[in-house]
C-alpha cells in the first residue's frame, strides 16, 4: 500500500496544474500577473524594499533570473528602483501604488475563485485546510533555510 506522502504528491501536482488558480496568478493585456510576478510582489509587498541580493538569498534563484523578472516588473509600473533606505550601496525595488493595486486586486481575484472552489465547505474545513497549508509551506522553509514573511 503507497504512503500517504505518495498521495500528497500526486495531489499537490494535479494543484499545480489547475490554471483556474494559477493564470491569474508579468502584467498580462488582460490585467493578470504572471505567476512569478505575483510572488515577487507579494514578496516585496510584504517585506518592504529589497535588493537583488535579498531577492535571491529569498527565492534560492541566481541574479540573471531574478534581474530579468523585476525588469519586467519594473517596465510594467508595478516596482521601482530606489536608494537602500539603511544607507546601503545596493539600490533596492520598491513596489508602487500601481503594484500595490494590482496585487491586492490579482490577489482578490484569486480568493473569489477560491471561495467558488470550497462554496459547500463549512468555515472549520476551510480553517483547517488553511492552517495545514501553512503548516506544510512553514516547514518547507524550514528545511530549505528561506523562511516566508507571514502578515
Amino acid at each position: 500500500m503507497a504512503r500517504a506522502t505518495h498521495e500528497v504528491e500526486y495531489e499537490q501536482m494535479l494543484l499545480s496544474r489547475h490554471t483556474f488558480l494559477n493564470q491569474r496568478g508579468k502584467h498580462r493585456r488582460d490585467g493578470s500577473l504572471e505567476r512569478s510576478a505575483y510572488i515577487l510582489l507579494s514578496r516585496i509587498h510584504v517585506q518592504g524594499p529589497m535588493s537583488i541580493g535579498e531577492l535571491s538569498d529569498a527565492f534560492g534563484l541566481d541574479a540573471s533570473t531574478l534581474n530579468r523578472q523585476t525588469a519586467a516588473i519594473m517596465r510594467a509600473g508595478l516596482v521601482e528602483r530606489i536608494p537602500d533606505p539603511d544607507g546601503g550601496m545596493a539600490r533596492k525595488f520598491r513596489i508602487t501604488d500601481e503594484g500595490a493595486r494590482v496585487l491586492h486586486t490579482e490577489r482578490e481575484g484569486i480568493v473569489r475563485s477560491l471561495e467558488q472552489v470550497m462554496v459547500d465547505w463549512p468555515e472549520e474545513d476551510i480553517a483547517a485546510f488553511a492552517s495545514y497549508l501553512r503548516r506544510f509551506n512553514t516547514d518547507i522553509e524550514r528545511l530549505g533555510a528561506r523562511p516566508w514573511p507571514r502578515l
